[in-house]
């Protein structure tokens, strides 16, 4: 496995890949999920880069960028056991030198869910991925569904912009206990983070009810906030009952859905989702 900082290095190295190649886009502090993710790769293309680069303009200035988790020593040893070939590392003076000035912006997708709280972060996620897409130019690019709303606005990005890039979107890695697994939860002390599988408890709870015939999305909502709000130690932010492409929030009757949400956990944001109706 060889690991690259500059841009220069990265294209140099990725010229002598055998094609196709899978992009793994990561922060780093790996936990299943990314694992999981570049295990696909690694089935489907001849070779496989991954990249770790905690991006700063997805951050808002009152958010977690200087305390997140890092442990890169720990992260090159997971992504060589899985049989990465190739991993760039780029500083963010790599990824936006001096005087940086142009933004990619998915527009109405955005707007809605995590972009209602968090209105920088997608133009953040949209540009590093469009810049790293260039360099790298994969064939095949590999994310989670934990991130839904993300993959929703990736494929749109690639699909406006005509990258030639297969975006597959891989399934949510959870915990025993049902806690979608992310790199947050190392923030979660003992308490918080028993209190934290409520999230996958709501959001069943109504998939069960939508396999027992409630089709009403209002009531699919109530289900989910009703057991959240019953958790004392967790925050609801927002419950949505939306269309998976469009992500416009649904009323009356469903046939399918991607329920999501957001919760605070102490000072840890914490999201999940699951699709029902197919």
């Amino acid at each position: 496995m060889k690991t690259v900082i500059s841009i220069p290095e990265l294209r140099a190295a990725r010229a002598e890949l055998p094609g196709p190649v899978g992009i793994v886009p990561t922060m780093g502090y790996l936990h299943e999920g990314h694992l999981s993710l570049a295990r696909r790769a690694r089935e489907e293309c001849a070779s496989v880069v991954t990249t770790i680069f905690v991006n700063p303009t997805q951050f808002a200035p009152e958010e977690d960028l200087d305390a997140y988790p890092r442990d890169l020593e720990r992260d090159l040893g997971l992504l060589d056991e899985v049989g990465v070939d190739l991993v760039w590392m780029p500083t963010p003076e790599v990824i936006y030198p001096e005087n940086f000035q142009t933004w990619v912006v998915v527009e109405d997708l955005t707007q809605v869910l995590e972009g209602a709280s968090r209105p920088t972060h997608f133009r953040g996620v949209t540009t590093v991925v469009a810049k790293l897409f260039n360099v790298v130019q994969p064939q095949k690019a590999y994310f989670g569904q934990k991130d839904a709303q993300q993959a929703v606005v990736i494929q749109r990005m690639v699909k406006d912009l005509n990258f030639p890039v297969e975006i597959v979107v891989c399934s949510i890695v959870r915990e025993p206990d049902g806690l979608a697994m992310s790199s947050r939860n190392a923030y979660l002390d003992p308490a918080q983070r028993q209190a934290a599988t409520v999230l996958s408890r709501s959001l069943n709870a109504a998939k069960d009810a939508f396999q027992a015939g409630e089709r009403g999305a209002d009531q699919l909502r109530a289900i989910v906030m009703d057991i959240v709000n019953a958790e004392p130690l967790v925050a609801l932010e927002y419950i949505s009952c939306a269309h998976p492409e469009t992500l416009l929030e649904l009323d009356g009757s469903i046939e399918r859905a991607l329920l999501s949400m957001a919760v605070r956990v102490g000072k840890t944001r914490l999201i999940d989702n699951l699709v029902v109706g197919g």
